[in-house]
């Protein structure tokens, strides 16, 4: 009989499996180069529809046909800045605040009784190595929450284009199409689906054993040899399932705007009542899970060349 083979189950990529220790991701923004002033925006996950589209993709076997897709539709409120982050040698050296701020940031975090600090317009950026700007999304005028969330997001062009630009930010709200446009790829950041405690099967996607094993069918047939006398990580084992970081690669944005009353009734959402934006496929995470979307990292010529001209949700 051949030698039986048995490769190890579960991606190793990402270890620990734990917990994550925020629900929106801190990422390298010096790594993305590609789109607009703005290099990400805060969305909230509403849920999936089937969409009827047009495929004009060349040299597609359905080209000039209507398919339907799956989309997900994620809701872009409108944000504010909150600050302006100067860096020096990749530490914070100097940070302007907004002076325009929204009381619901109290629920966030404590905003400076003395709000007199540095003026954008006095700032030499010559003194410094980058500027980042630190926004917060309008949520309160959705039906998800009132609590804003914030994030850092990095900025695009010199540093001079970077000052302009914030200069202009502190002063307005910034909206989706600002930042993205229909037909790019995108980067989709957040935290998975929870699944609490889970065993080795689930997890890691072992094989069962015989049913008359004595020491259990839902567990690996050994924790590793003796020597050395010691269980590796790499033994599937136990342990925290989902509730993960994760990045979602290269997704076609079919359709952005304004909801318009278009959008209602979404399972465990509700209505749209801002902007939103949608993306062909799947994002990790349940409904009304915040994440960060970004220009994309490194994209691939399958999907660019992807193009679909939306008829009709289903």
């Amino acid at each position: 009989m051949p030698t039986k083979r048995s490769p190890r189950k579960g991606s190793l990529q990402i270890w620990p499996r734990k917990r994550a220790n925020k629900i929106l991701p801190s990422l390298n923004w010096n790594a993305i180069n590609s789109g607009k002033n703005l290099k990400g925006f805060i969305v909230y996950k509403a849920g999936m529809i089937s969409g009827l589209v047009k495929d004009e993709t060349a040299n597609s076997m359905t080209k000039g046909k209507r398919i339907t897709i799956p989309l997900t539709i994620l809701e872009c409120p409108k944000m504010k800045v909150y600050s302006a982050r100067f860096y020096k040698n990749g530490i914070i050296s100097k940070e302007v605040l907004n002076e325009n701020l929204d009381k619901e940031l109290k629920r966030v975090l404590k905003l400076p009784k003395n709000k007199k600090s540095a003026k954008i317009d006095e700032i030499k950026i010559e003194d410094y190595d980058d500027l980042r700007l630190i926004v917060y999304s309008i949520v309160k005028k959705t039906e998800i929450k009132k609590k804003p969330d914030l994030s850092e997001i990095g900025l695009n062009g010199n540093l001079n284009e970077k000052l302009e630009f914030a200069k202009q930010s502190l002063k307005k709200e910034i909206s989706i199409d600002e930042v993205f446009e229909k037909g790019q790829l995108i980067d989709v950041r957040g935290v998975s689906k929870g699944k609490g405690f889970q065993g080795p099967v689930k997890r890691f996607g072992l094989g069962l054993k015989f049913h008359k094993t004595e020491k259990g069918q839902r567990r690996p047939g050994s924790l590793g040899p003796w020597h050395p006398a010691r269980v590796t990580f790499r033994a599937p084992q136990a342990g925290q399932m989902g509730m993960h970081t994760r990045a979602i690669y290269n997704l076609k944005v079919v359709d952005l705007g304004k909801s318009d009353g278009k959008l209602k009734n979404i399972k465990n959402y509700g209505n749209i009542k801002t902007d939103y934006i949608l993306v062909n496929g799947s994002v990790q995470g349940p409904a009304k899970r915040v994440m960060l979307i970004t220009q994309p990292l490194r994209t691939t010529k399958k999907q660019l060349k992807k193009n679909y001209e939306l008829v009709e949700l289903r």
